[in-house]
C-alpha cells in the first residue's frame, strides 16, 4: 500500500475548526511518524504556525510510445532491394524497389498507389485486396489465414490468386511479384446493415 493511501486510511475523522485543521493533520502527522510525507494545505486553512505540508500526487506517471506511421516504407540499401509490380486499375505498371518485410499495403501508400486499407492492415476489411497475377508466385505464399480468408469473402472481384495486400510481406522468394488491383473495391461498414 502506497505510503499516501495509508496515511489518508489512518487520518481520523477531523472534527475541526478550519483554522485549526493545518495544526491538527501535522501533528497527526508526526504521531504516526510520516516524517516523508507532505501534505499541501489551501491558504485559506493555513496557519502561520503551521507547517508547510504537501500529500504526493496520487497520478501514475504518463508513459508514451512511438507512433508507428502507417504507409511508412524506407527505401532499400542497395544490393538488398526486391521488387514488385502493381498494375493499377487504369492497367498502369508500377515496379518499386521495397526491402525484405515490407507489406504490399505499406508500399502501395507510400508510392500513392490507389489503395484503401481502411482497417489500418489489421485484417479488418478488404479494400487492400490485391490478385497476384502468377500462380508460381501465389504458391510461394504462406496460406492465408482465417481471417485473410474471411475478409476475400467480401471482396470485389475475388479470384483464385487473390489476397489481402496488408497480408502479403514481401520475401526474397517473391522477388519480381506482380500484382494487379481491382477495379473496384468493397468497404462494408456497420452503416450498411441499418
Amino acid at each position: 500500500m502506497s505510503t499516501t493511501r495509508a496515511f489518508v486510511q489512518s487520518l481520523p475523522r477531523l472534527r475541526v475548526k478550519p483554522s485549526r485543521l493545518s495544526r491538527s493533520i501535522a501533528q497527526h502527522v508526526q504521531s504516526r511518524s510520516y516524517s516523508k510525507l507532505s501534505v499541501s494545505i489551501p491558504k485559506r486553512f493555513a496557519t502561520k504556525s503551521a507547517p508547510s505540508l504537501r500529500i504526493p500526487s496520487l497520478s501514475r506517471p504518463l508513459s508514451t510510445s512511438s507512433a508507428l506511421s502507417h504507409g511508412h516504407v524506407d527505401p532499400p540499401k542497395p544490393g538488398e532491394e526486391l521488387y514488385v509490380t502493381f498494375i493499377d486499375k487504369e492497367g498502369a505498371s508500377h515496379k518499386i524497389a521495397v526491402n525484405k518485410g515490407d507489406n504490399l499495403l505499406d508500399i502501395a501508400q507510400a508510392h500513392d498507389l490507389e489503395m484503401e486499407g481502411a482497417c489500418g492492415g489489421s485484417c479488418a476489411c478488404s479494400t487492400c485486396h490485391v490478385i497476384v497475377t502468377e500462380q508460381d508466385y501465389y504458391d510461394k505464399m504462406p496460406e492465408p489465414d482465417d481471417d485473410e480468408n474471411d475478409m476475400l469473402d467480401l471482396a470485389f472481384g475475388l479470384t483464385e490468386t487473390s489476397r489481402l495486400g496488408c497480408q502479403v510481406v514481401m520475401t526474397p522468394e517473391l522477388d519480381g511479384l506482380v500484382v494487379k488491383l481491382p477495379s473496384m473495391t468493397r468497404n462494408l461498414q456497420s452503416s450498411d446493415f441499418k
